[in-house]
């Protein structure tokens, strides 16, 4: 028998993409890689945009938000996230995207939002992930 719960004690079960370790690896580290070479792009025009992919794990320096990690969770399937300024989340595929189950946000769109917050400019990834 499998269970999923959540912490609003739903049952998850058809939300989440079913994904065998090696898809989740797959579609997790194509994620990671295209996060990071956005910012080393996005570094060339702001150079205090700092970002580091090593191992499963990016680390952005961004002033004057700080330090954020993302880092895979291949045991959960999931992306995590710490953020000086939303704190930590943890995120699902669903459909394809990486969402949180708290508030059903993409990691993308958070991440487009801070980042344009501590560069007062509008700035997006390009395809939405």
């Amino acid at each position: 028998m499998y269970f999923s719960i959540s912490t609003q004690g739903e049952n998850l079960e058809g939300k989440i993409d079913k994904l065998s370790d090696q898809d989740y690896n797959s579609i997790s580290n194509d994620y990671l890689d295209d996060i990071s070479d956005a910012l080393e792009e996005l570094n060339e025009e702001f150079e205090q945009v700092d970002a580091e992919l090593s191992h499963g794990v990016l680390t952005l320096t961004l002033p004057p938000n700080g330090t954020y990690v993302i880092n895979k969770q291949p045991p959960n399937h999931q992306i995590w996230l710490s953020s000086p300024i939303s704190g930590p989340k943890r995120y699902d595929l669903i459909g394809g995207r990486w969402i949180t189950l708290r508030d059903g946000t993409s990691l993308t769109q958070l991440l487009e939002e801070e980042i344009s917050g501590a560069l007062k400019t509008d700035f997006k990834f390009g395809n939405e992930r």
